[in-house]
């Protein structure tokens, strides 16, 4: 039997379902695999893929820690809150903030914080993806929740853009907290780029690249399921 957990850094323009299911096929019929924690699309980095045994880890992976690389663009909205949908510039076009407006706000989103989700997301709404009911053209309603951001550091900003490294707990979306600057500085704002650098003790430096893990096999790349 094949058992372990693959540390793997997903491509952009690619779901999580369809990572799975390419690594999938590079394993024997009967062998079980899963994933700890969805990417959107667009979004890269850090994709844990359970195998075999490593599959009874999910719950407890995807409630580890987590940190991300995200980059916001001020200006500017969209209805996905992400690049996955046309942008639409704010007008009037908003004065240009500065380093220190967006350095004053960012504790308020640190540690238990409502957060609405967004409206696109894979939220189950009586039974169906709350996205799903959103392209479908319907009336979609998503509770405020509680969760938990541990940090946000500033890593660089030049109007109309800033890139973030926040590290926040399970259930979080990082596309929330770029709608939610934006609204509260009162200019806009959508994320453009997201890339995961770590889960729980995982971290992006150790991953593999899906192309390493087609051409040299899974077996090579796996980490004991007894390490977790």
């Amino acid at each position: 039997m094949i058992n372990g957990i693959l540390n793997l850094d997903k491509p952009t323009g690619s779901t999580s379902s369809y990572t799975v299911n390419r690594v999938k096929r590079l394993l024997p019929r009967r062998v079980k695999i899963g994933h700890a924690g969805t990417l959107d699309s667009f979004a890269t980095g850090v994709l844990l893929l359970l195998i075999g045994k490593a599959t009874k880890l999910s719950e407890s992976l995807m409630s580890s820690p987590k940190q991300y690389e995200a980059t916001v663009r001020f200006g500017a909205t969209t209805a996905t809150d992400d690049p996955d949908s046309p942008e639409q510039l704010v007008s009037p076009a908003p004065k240009p903030l500065t380093r220190e407006d967006l350095l004053r706000l960012l504790p308020k989103f640190t540690g238990p914080i409502h957060q609405t989700p967004p409206v696109f997301s894979a939220l189950k709404i009586a039974g169906r993806r709350a996205s799903d009911r959103a392209r479908a053209g319907q009336m979609v309603v998503v509770q405020p929740r509680t969760v938990m951001v541990y940090g946000i550091e500033l890593i660089d900003f030049n109007w109309p853009t800033a890139k973030l490294k926040i590290r926040c707990g399970r259930g979080t979306y990082i596309r929330s907290i770029a709608r939610d600057l934006g609204e509260a500085l009162r200019v806009g704002g959508y994320l453009t780029e997201l890339r995961r650098t770590k889960v729980g003790i995982f971290s992006i430096d150790q991953a593999v690249t899906l192309e390493r893990v087609t051409a040299e096999g899974v077996e090579s790349f796996l980490s004991p399921v007894a390490r977790n």
